[in-house]
């Protein structure tokens, strides 16, 4: 998910380069969604395995 995030990222900011400020706005959001979400699940997993008492990862 954060190979996603920076793949969205990255269009963005080439986008933006470019001048096509509709999309950059588009694929930044969609960038930020991903990271959040993706960060949401680690923490989630992390909690889970504290409460397991085991390693996840």
């Amino acid at each position: 998910m954060l190979r996603w995030a920076l793949i969205f990222f990255v269009i963005s900011i080439v986008a933006g380069f470019f001048g096509f400020s509709g999309v950059s706005v588009a694929t930044a959001r969609i960038a930020k969604i991903l990271f959040v979400v993706a960060l949401i699940l680690l923490l989630v997993t992390l909690v889970m395995a504290l409460i397991a008492g085991q390693a996840v990862f």
